[in-house]
């Protein structure tokens, strides 16, 4: 994102948590910067939940410590609260009270000056696009309805922090993409940094430039999305495959020889490169310089889908 900057939101610091002799966290070193939208990334019991409870001060860590914008969240988790906002995955409204009643409600809770609640109100609505149902009673709405007054909810304090938990589970394509883009908006338009947490992929691979992928209470992974199948299959090494026109000997021996080359594999037309560096370029200027057709090169990276089914299904 254009609008991250360099300044932390959230340190976890050898953060744990142990109920009895189960460890639900363990260990987690995590940095989240102003203007993230980051996911994280993790089948039900995999820490999501304690790791939310923890930084919003509900739940006193084990070990270890996390700040949130600058604040303890164990020792002032109120300071936490006034900047952090909270959609959990089971929304709780007053369902016979209008969406204009529920939000005055939060408003007044977060001490939303007076003169100032009306005008944010129906800011937060027209964002979410429910404006036109803010005299409607809640318990008139669907699901998604629900969902994006929640959204709108956690908007009314104007916080620095949105920590979302499964924000588009159960919800249709149509209104999961309307919610995916009201995140995207508001973090390019107000900066908000979003925290998701969620075990669906394609939620997070959708909007999210960096995640954490959780397991077992472990935090397995964490980086750029594209980064992340190398880091995890690979240790590191870059793999990349070649399609020529054809592959004789003399050019897969050229291609070994090469610096950081680790090792070659040749298919039919089709040259397989494990290297500790990206040398696509070296590679591809040697095969041009041997008359060869080159037709395809890229970097071989898991995708997300691998990385469940390695790690999610073991849950």
């Amino acid at each position: 994102m254009n609008n991250v900057i360099d300044k932390p939101m959230i340190i976890a610091e050898n953060l744990a948590k142990q109920y009895v002799s189960k460890t639900v966290v363990n260990n987690l070193n995590l940095t989240v910067n102003e203007g993230e939208i980051f996911g994280l990334l993790g089948p039900n019991g995999s820490g999501k939940s304690t790791i939310i409870l923890m930084m919003l001060g509900l739940t006193e860590p084990t070990a270890g410590s996390i700040t949130i914008g600058g604040f303890n969240s164990t020792k002032e988790p109120i300071k936490v609260k006034r900047i952090t906002g909270y959609l959990p995955e089971r929304l709780g409204f007053y369902e016979d009270m209008t969406a204009r009643q529920n939000l005055k409600y939060t408003a007044d809770l977060n001490s939303i000056p007076a003169k100032d609640i009306e005008a944010k109100i129906s800011e937060v609505l027209e964002i979410v696009g429910l404006e036109k149902n803010k005299n409607n009673l809640v318990r008139t709405f669907s699901k998604g309805m629900k969902q994006r007054l929640g959204i709108a909810d956690v908007l009314v304090k104007d916080p620095r922090l949105v920590i979302l938990d499964e924000p588009t589970e159960g919800l249709d394509i149509k209104i999961a993409n309307q919610i995916l883009e009201n995140i995207q908006i508001l973090n390019k338009q107000k900066n908000i940094t979003f925290l998701i947490c969620s075990h669906q992929l394609n939620l997070v691979q959708r909007i999210c430039t960096r995640i954490g992928i959780m397991s077992k209470g472990n935090l397995i992974g964490e980086g750029r999305i594209d980064h992340l199948g190398r880091g995890l299959f690979s240790g590191g090494k870059y793999m990349i495959e070649i399609e020529v026109s054809e592959a004789p000997a003399q050019i897969i021996e050229k291609i070994k020889g090469l610096d950081k080359v680790l090792s070659v594999d040749k298919k039919e037309n089709v040259i397989e490169v494990t290297a500790d560096e990206d040398v696509r370029s070296t590679i591809s200027k040697l095969i041009i310089d041997n008359n060869l057709l080159l037709t395809r090169m890229n970097i071989k990276d898991s995708s997300l889908e691998d990385i469940y089914l390695k790690y999610f299904k073991e849950e």
